[in-house]
């Protein structure tokens, strides 16, 4: 077990802006009272890890962001869905935040594995471009579970005007209770007349057609580009790979995406006819 770093805190910021809240449990938090268990993630700017308060012994996911101009923006953009998205149980539990000097964190309920990991375990799969091992198909009941909840999730944003823009199988989160929640809201954004215009967030090959290569008619987009990232997910998940041909270059896949019909599970496919037809209309 390892204590984390000090974050250097001004005075006047020791503590969370809210109160940690667990139920009926209320806990405050600071950095000196934070053991780390292990690391779940990390990228160019954060780490996310699993971490207990060392005095209820309350388990929780950290991430933690280096405070450079743009991390920073998704660290608020990521707190504020998170804030207003506490009522819903197919998002992630936001419990707190802690500013400091140059480090952000943010505390979040733990969750076992993401998607695209899980999916990748039950092919026998070691890494994204390993062969499929399993030969049976993924279990339509977990698919229609995994529809449920993110679907809720998307549903519970759009009343409140947020578009995901992220929408993938690393950012579904699956627990050992059965729970799927939608998770990092960092590029998230508000949609305007139910519109959005920020073409360049989110991870490309995951984008609707509309938002790699909008028309000079259209210049936005809306919630069904989350509809379809949310479709590719789907398909990705039931046949173990991405949907599209692997391709040379990004620039290829892309134009794949924009130009050629949508992707669908092969013919000989064992799902439900209901199923195929829930792709179908994405």
């Amino acid at each position: 077990m390892k204590k984390l770093p000090p974050l250097k805190m001004p005075e006047a910021e020791k503590e969370p802006e809210k109160p940690l809240l667990n139920g009926s449990i209320r806990i405050n938090i600071e950095d000196k009272t934070i053991d780390v268990i292990k690391d779940l993630g990390r990228g160019a700017y954060g780490i996310v890890e699993h971490v207990r308060h060392t005095e209820s012994q309350f388990e929780m996911a950290l991430k933690r962001i280096t405070a450079v101009s743009q991390e920073g923006k998704r660290f608020l953009m990521d707190r504020d869905v998170l804030e207003q998205t506490r009522e819903s149980d197919s998002i992630v539990k936001y419990y707190g935040a802690l500013f400091g000097e140059g480090d952000l964190w943010v505390f979040m309920e733990i969750m076992d594995a993401s998607l695209d990991k899980f999916y990748r375990k039950y092919y026998g799969m070691e890494n994204e471009n390993s062969p499929i091992v399993t030969i049976e198909p993924f279990p339509e009941s977990v698919l229609g579970k995994i529809a449920e909840n993110v679907v809720s999730a998307l549903d519970f944003l759009y009343k409140r005007r947020i578009i995901h823009r992220d929408v993938k199988p690393s950012n579904i989160l699956i627990n050992v209770k059965g729970q799927v929640k939608l998770c990092d809201f960092g590029i998230s954004g508000y949609l305007v007349n139910s519109i959005a215009r920020t073409f360049d967030a989110g991870c490309k090959p995951y984008m609707a057609p509309e938002r790699i290569n909008p028309s000079k008619e259209n210049p936005g987009y809306d919630i069904r580009s989350d509809v379809w990232s949310f479709g590719i997910t789907m398909m990705e998940i039931a046949i173990g790979q991405f949907p599209y041909p692997q391709a040379q270059t990004l620039f290829d896949q892309l134009k794949r995406v924009c130009k050629e019909d949508p992707p669908k599970l092969p013919e000989n496919s064992s799902y439900s006819d209901s199923f195929k037809d829930f792709l179908a209309k994405w």
